[in-house]
């Protein structure tokens, strides 16, 4: 029982990271570009979904208030803080992307303070029984692998199949090629952008119940996040999944066996280790060209 338990806790724990991997993987795959500022964002549309939420008594609403915030910050990052360096070396992009995120959790401390808030679940946080055992997995779990596989599938099909998606892919990996067949490029971007920020704001509401929130709190989320990408592959929604799902597992089996001291070294091991096999991720079948 003990060895299930440690399971369940690392999918509950890895389907957080793969919803943060997903928001990576939408940016990646839309512009070329790691969005290090990812965890500030979804942080401010949480904390707008929070104040909503207080207002209203309804999650639903404030989920809703979450999308649409995340999607409008999404669109003006784009507009006003990437679209003029987009051109330049790729460091800049790095650079911009990192003094947003200290931008916003600086903001956030400002507005909302330094202290933790509670974030309600949609549902029970209660583990299921089975006879005597009690489970590591909630009907809270249960939403949120649900959610994060449907946001998957969304996305595989967006790129795959939609002309939006095609556009999208052809503009990031040539824009001056995708211009000559008309495509609008810098609408194409914002789009990009605006769909990551909404994903991201998704993203944070399914993560709050479980760490909180506040201006640093999704610090770790994004590390493991960011991890679980690169684990999966930045050009693989299935492959954020998965890679979530392996970091989960590897915390929580390193943590139960061996000590929580040593957690991080563990996922450190796995990261490198498939770094070294495959350096693109174990789902990606395009090779990076910027960081």
């Amino acid at each position: 029982m003990y060895f299930i338990n440690l399971t369940l806790g690392g999918v509950s724990s890895g389907i957080v990271y793969a919803a943060v991997a997903l928001a990576l993987v939408l940016i990646w795959r839309a512009t070329r570009i790691v969005n290090f500022a990812q965890g500030g964002m979804l942080m401010i549309t949480t904390f707008v979904a929070l104040g909503v939420i207080d207002a209203t008594g309804s999650y639903w609403l404030g989920l809703l208030a979450a999308l649409v915030s995340g999607f409008v910050l999404g669109a003006v990052v784009e507009r006003v803080l990437v679209r003029p360096i987009e051109n330049g070396p790729p460091m800049n992009a790095v650079i911009v992307t990192l003094g947003l995120l200290l931008f916003l959790q600086a903001v956030a401390g400002m507005v909302w303070g330094g202290s933790p808030r509670s974030f309600p679940p949609l549902l029970g946080i209660k583990g299921f029984t089975v006879g005597d055992a009690r489970l590591l997995l909630s009907p809270s779990d249960l939403f949120v692998i649900g959610a994060v596989l449907v946001v998957m599938a969304l996305l595989v099909l967006l790129f795959r199949v939609t002309p939006v998606g095609l556009r999208m892919r052809a503009a990031a990996f040539s824009p001056e090629v995708a211009r000559m067949f008309g495509v609008r490029v810098g609408r194409v971007l914002t789009l990009g952008w605006a769909l990551a920020g909404a994903v991201g704001a998704l993203a944070g509401v399914l993560v709050a119940p479980a760490t909180f929130v506040g201006p640093n709190q999704f610090d770790a989320v994004l590390v493991f996040g960011f991890a679980a990408a690169v684990v999966g592959g930045l050009d693989s929604p299935p492959g954020a999944v998965v890679g979530g799902l392996v970091v989960g597992l590897t915390l929580s089996y390193v943590s139960g066996y061996l000590g929580s001291e040593v957690a991080l070294l563990g996922a450190l091991a796995v990261l490198m280790t498939v770094l070294m096999i495959r350096p693109n991720g174990l789902f990606s079948r395009t090779s990076v060209r910027r960081v």
